[in-house]
């Protein structure tokens, strides 16, 4: 893949440290009810960590004063005067204020005051419960801190949806077309099996030879490699099947410009040729042809996968899931076609 990979994952919670915190808030997970929330975990603790319980109320009314005396503790670092903040008034059950010092609010702590009276109607505990589950299994943000009248969390960056976006069916449809755990797993089974029996040997590859890591100089007639972070051994047919498939592109993936078998069978030829310095049989060609077309399948597979988790951590501004659910769809497209074809004799 053209895309960079992402930042390092961010550092764990803060622990206030100054002013005496009160009571922690150290509700547990059943492991039974993470099951049930059906998102994807993510790596860490199984069980979620304390949360600081912090004896400040701040005034609905006025929010900032008490807003900026939580920020001393969560974000100590922080020189008061260059802290700004910004009102969400979307809200009508609470009161939300965000405060950051850069523009690009890449760190960003929300405030948010609990409306008054609403313990009537939410049961505050189960919430920071929830979201401690939540946050444990990669469906929330970071919970920082509660307060008596509220709690602290991580900014997420995005666009908080309308009427007119909600029904737009990329937003409603590519989850349900991510193959569920048990499908991957299977097929996981499945490539491992069929794979091992076609006796492709193991080479030094550069296993992302997408177009753009590809350079040719016309003047000299060379064509050379870039882009080394994944490069190593692995199986021929491998590195070339990966190949074939960036034919199609990245950003605008179209699988019909997948090579051809009359493209493929010459261009096997020439590699060939090359690699043995010598005359090259049919059957060789035929041979590296049905291994490669199968190894195209565990590259879907892999950059499928890898799709996903960069779509749980990248800030790179890319549609992973998009791309991942392409992958997963062409794989299952082309696999009972590829999964057909013979070894020659």
């Amino acid at each position: 893949m053209a895309v960079p990979p992402s930042a390092p994952l961010p550092c764990s919670p803060f622990y206030l440290r100054r002013q005496a915190p009160g009571p922690q808030c150290s509700w547990g997970m059943e492991e039974k009810a993470a099951a049930s929330a059906g998102c994807r975990e993510t790596p860490g603790p199984a069980r979620a960590a304390a949360v600081p319980c912090f004896s400040v109320w701040v005034d609905q009314d006025d929010i900032l004063p008490g807003a900026l005396r939580l920020i001393q503790e969560l974000r100590p670092h922080w020189k008061p005067e260059q802290v700004q903040t910004k009102r969400f008034t979307d809200g009508i059950t609470n009161k939300l204020v965000a405060c950051y010092v850069e523009e690009d609010m890449q760190d960003c702590v929300l405030v948010r005051v609990y409306g008054e009276r609403t313990e009537l109607l939410v049961d505050r505990e189960n919430e920071v419960r929830n979201f401690q589950l939540l946050r444990a299994h990669g469906c929330a943000p970071k919970l920082y801190c509660t307060f008596q009248n509220g709690l602290c969390y991580e900014y997420m960056q995005g666009v908080a949806l309308g009427p007119e976006h909600i029904q737009d069916p990329r937003l409603f449809s590519l989850s349900a077309d991510v193959p569920k755990l048990e499908v991957l797993e299977r097929e996981l089974a499945w490539l491992k099996e069929h794979l091992s029996q076609l006796d492709s040997p193991v080479v030094f590859c550069h296993n992302d030879l997408l177009c753009k890591n590809i350079i040719y100089d016309s003047a000299k007639g060379h064509v050379r490699f870039i882009d080394y972070e994944y490069t190593g051994y692995n199986y021929q047919a491998f590195d070339i099947g990966n190949h074939f498939n960036e034919f199609a592109g990245v950003n605008e993936v179209d699988y019909s410009r997948y090579p051809s078998r009359e493209t493929q069978l010459q261009w096997l030829l020439y590699y060939l040729q090359a690699q043995k310095g010598t005359a090259v049989t049919p059957r060789e060609v035929e041979r590296l042809y049905v291994q490669v077309n199968k190894f195209a399948l565990a590259s879907h597979f892999l950059w499928a996968l890898w799709a996903l988790i960069q779509n749980q951590y990248s800030t790179i501004n890319f549609d992973f899931l998009r791309y991942a659910v392409i992958r997963f769809n062409q794989y299952f497209k082309v696999k009972p076609q590829v999964s057909a074809l013979e070894m020659p004799k």
